[in-house]
């Protein structure tokens, strides 16, 4: 919960930093009566009507769980992370329009100083506040949060490419230029806007995460004991902040459930101090079966019925297939 609480704090902050860059991108625009910076001030709307949409989405992953919704609210998340996701395409789209006008169309710009100082105030506060919320995104497991960082690092970019296209602009008075290089940072919009839909239908669709499955598998790999005979049918569902870990744990069959559910334990403490609260796990114990001696390293079984041949390391494939270990996995 304390995750899920300072997401929400941060994604309102953004939201209140939002609206006020967008009224000094109104103001830059006002004097200098240049259309890439309006365009960039349109495109400020976004942010505006974004940062609004992830502190509502923020606010209903942090609900807990209830009957209706027993592995919480989470998801939200990901529908926020996709509307944001389009509308950061569709400002790409209508920043290209409006470049394409303007260089059809050119007008006269007025006091560029003044627009560029002050749009270069905005683009170093929007860096700063993306670079937060992507590192507290990251840290909290929250989509929601890396998105609207990624935005604003976006936000960025384009920014500074207005500031270069008007920097050209007063050194060379060409008035094409400025439109020229809003073109060029439209499509990194429209890329970034591409890519967070992508993760969102990633999210929604329960895609595996092959980074956080590696990197999860490196862990269990480093720190398996005797008694972790195998580990398979494993799987990692996101829910917003939270990650849900499904698997099952082989361990010797003359266990009894205290001493299974001590070894369960360990697992989870393990897993945890390496991913931190916000992973739940979800662990059924199997037990072993007499094909698994040949993989099984606990060397005190008094029960064995085959030498140990070989340690089977665990990878992606055979802790997620549906089946115990054997000398072929």
């Amino acid at each position: 919960m304390k995750a899920a609480a300072q997401n929400l704090r941060i994604q309102k902050n953004i939201a209140i930093i939002s609206i006020a860059l967008f009224i000094i991108k109104i103001i830059a625009w006002y004097i200098t009566n240049s259309v890439a910076i309006l365009t960039d001030a349109l495109e400020s709307i976004v942010n505006v009507v974004a940062g609004l949409i992830g502190v509502y989405s923020l606010y209903i992953s942090a609900k807990p769980k209830d009957i209706d919704h027993p592995y919480g609210h989470g998801k939200v998340e990901f529908i926020s992370a996709a509307i944001e996701g389009t509308l950061i395409m569709v400002a790409g789209l209508f920043i290209i329009y409006k470049a394409v006008i303007n260089l059809k169309f050119p007008q006269q710009v007025n006091k560029i100083d003044y627009g560029i100082l002050l749009v270069v105030f905005t683009a170093i506060i929007n860096y700063l506040a993306g670079i937060i919320c992507v590192n507290i995104g990251k840290k909290n497991n929250s989509l929601a949060l890396i998105a609207s960082g990624k935005h604003l690092k976006a936000d960025t970019y384009t920014t500074l490419g207005i500031v270069a296209g008007l920097l050209l602009l007063l050194l060379t008075n060409i008035a094409w230029i400025d439109s020229a290089v809003a073109l060029i940072f439209a499509l990194i919009i429209l890329i970034t806007g591409y890519k967070i839909i992508r993760s969102s239908i990633a999210g929604i669709m329960d895609e595996a995460d092959e980074i956080l499955l590696n990197d999860l598998v490196a862990t269990l790999n480093e720190n398996r004991t005797s008694n972790w005979i195998d580990l398979h049918n494993l799987r990692i569902i996101k829910y917003g902040p939270t990650l849900h870990l499904d698997c099952h744990l082989t361990v010797p069959w003359y266990f009894n459930v205290n001493e299974a559910h001590r070894e369960i334990d360990a697992l989870s403490k393990m897993v945890k101090n390496k991913f931190g609260e916000t992973m739940e796990l979800f662990v059924h114990s199997d037990a072993c079966m007499e094909f698994s001696c040949a993989i099984c390293e606990k060397s005190d079984c008094a029960v064995r019925r085959h030498p140990f041949t070989k340690r089977v390391k665990w990878t992606i494939q055979n802790i997620s297939s549906n089946h115990k270990h054997d000398i072929n996995s």
